[in-house]
């Protein structure tokens, strides 16, 4: 389907005419989840926002490699080089091995990526299978002189590399200004400057996963992962990089410093960021209290939930706004995607099974709504404008069904391609009822005795907490007590 796509490039800060570097290939980065916690409405928007993205490729006749990694070594607490790898410490605090817990949420990460209906990506890599490539990418960087040694970890210089090409042209920042603003931080008596960044960091005695290499025995810089697997799977330039706005600074920023340094040129011809998800108007975070995962989501576990929301209701939600844009969560917001979704949906069977009249006339509207849905979608992936084309394809449905309007088999056939073709194939939207009937009565049968279990424990009542554990893991269902509450999962 021949049709010229807009895509908003963030480092040109301009909607741009797409031109993918190879005519029959789309190269598609985006940059995934680090798995030491369940998957949250965090990242629920950039799963479905790229997933859309894939899909209208796809659609439009376009064979596209979409890699997004698992980021399972190297990312520390505080994104400044310093502090415990995020995934070490959560294996440290539940006694396991760092592998064990990037096992168990990776498992969850994908579960709930596929309740919300996001098609797995092509290649899903992940850092710690890639080391040697990142040992390599280190030492062209060294041998291009813009990294340098120093007790035995490898340092980005921002300086230097800003002498010759212009750090902060993704994320608009400039460098006098980071000087200017940058405090000394603990730990980094190492770096020649606090804003270089680390490419390889030499493990302390206490450090859990650690590799040999030349300067050391340790472990590669967060930024450093995307840099060498994109680099694997996609060549060194291809077409689109994608993920949240907050990954633009300084982790996107420090991939393009990086691919400059080792390749001569910047090798991503399109950048595209999602926007945030807020929470009554704050941004979403465990200390504020509005942290909320995708299985309390799901669930109605958490207490600023009134309800339980479907998979599909959480991703229509967040097509209802622009990718761009801030969407804020509220039950109220969430209940009208629940109403609206309902109507979507009772279109798509009902423009099965609607009558066509022989001989009717076409009516201009439905022809023209074709037309309008893809426009939308082909300027910068416009879901919110797509959608609202498609209540009025809902509204002929309807006037059809009523006997108000008749119609003719040419315009059913439009009406049964936007909800089949644009509603299903490409914004993935489909009745989760039929998988969720009976999820919904276990989840409420287990939360139940959950809650008895609670109270026993309020009451100090051991014994009887012990019982229910024990008689739950009896028939299959594990629970886990936790700082956030009480967790449970079905047995192998």
């Amino acid at each position: 389907m021949a049709r010229d796509l807009y895509l908003y490039n963030t480092l040109t800060r301009k909607k741009e005419l797409f031109k993918p570097i190879h005519p029959d290939m789309v190269g598609i980065y985006v940059c995934g989840p680090t798995v030491y916690g369940d998957a949250h409405l965090g990242h629920a928007r950039p799963g479905i926002t790229y997933d859309v993205l894939f899909r209208l490729f796809r659609h439009l006749g376009y064979k596209v490699r979409y890699v997004r990694n698992i980021t399972d070594v190297g990312h520390l607490e505080n994104d400044a080089d310093t502090g415990e790898d995020k995934i070490a410490k959560k294996a440290r605090l539940e006694q396991l091995e760092p592998m064990e817990v990037v096992q168990a949420y990776t498992l969850r990460y994908h579960d709930a990526m596929r309740k919300l209906n996001v098609l797995p990506p092509s290649i899903e890599p992940r850092a710690s299978g890639h080391i040697i490539e990142q040992i390599a990418l280190v030492q062209k960087i060294l041998d291009a002189g813009f990294a340098y040694e120093s007790n035995g970890s490898v340092y980005f210089d921002v300086e230097k590399y800003n002498t010759q090409h212009k750090y902060g042209i993704l994320s608009g920042r400039v460098i006098d200004d980071m000087i200017s603003n940058t405090r000394a931080l603990d730990g980094q008596d190492d770096k020649h400057s606090s804003y270089d960044f680390a490419l390889w960091k030499k493990a302390s005695p206490e450090h859990i996963m650690h590799w040999p290499s030349p300067w050391s025995e340790g472990f590669p810089g967060w930024h450093l992962e995307c840099s060498a697997m994109s680099e694997k799977y996609l060549g060194e330039e291809f077409d689109i990089h994608g993920g949240g706005m907050d990954l633009m600074f300084p982790h996107h920023e420090c991939e393009l410093a990086q691919n400059t340094a080792s390749r001569g040129r910047g090798g991503v011809h399109y950048w595209m960021h999602n926007n945030m998800i807020t929470i009554n108007g704050q941004k979403m975070g465990k200390s504020l209290g509005n942290f909320i995962t995708l299985d309390e989501l799901f669930s109605g576990r958490h207490p600023k939930l009134e309800q339980p929301y479907s998979p599909m209701t959480i991703r229509f939600f967040i097509l209802q706004a622009h990718y761009r844009s801030t969407l804020d969560f509220s039950n109220e917001a969430l209940q009208a995607a629940e109403k609206g979704l309902k109507r979507m949906l009772q279109a798509f069977k009902d423009v099965k099974t609607i009558s066509v009249t022989d001989g009717a006339p076409s009516i201009e509207q439905i022809a023209g709504l074709e037309t309008l849905i893809y426009d939308a979608l082909c300027d910068d992936m416009n879901t919110p404008i797509a959608i609202s084309y498609m209540f009025d394809a809902v509204k002929m449905v309807n006037s059809v069904k009523d006997k108000t309007i008749a119609i003719n088999g040419e315009d059913k056939a439009i009406l049964e391609r936007i909800f089949g073709e644009v509603g299903g194939d490409i914004l993935g939207l489909s009745d989760d009822n039929s998988q969720s009937s009976d999820t919904k009565i276990i989840d409420g049968l287990v939360n139940m005795i959950i809650e008895s279990r609670k109270q026993a424990k309020a009451n100090k009542d051991w014994a009887e907490s012990d019982r229910i554990r024990d008689r739950l893991k009896a028939i299959g269902i594990q629970i886990k007590d936790t700082k956030e509450g009480c967790e449970w999962t079905l047995s192998e």
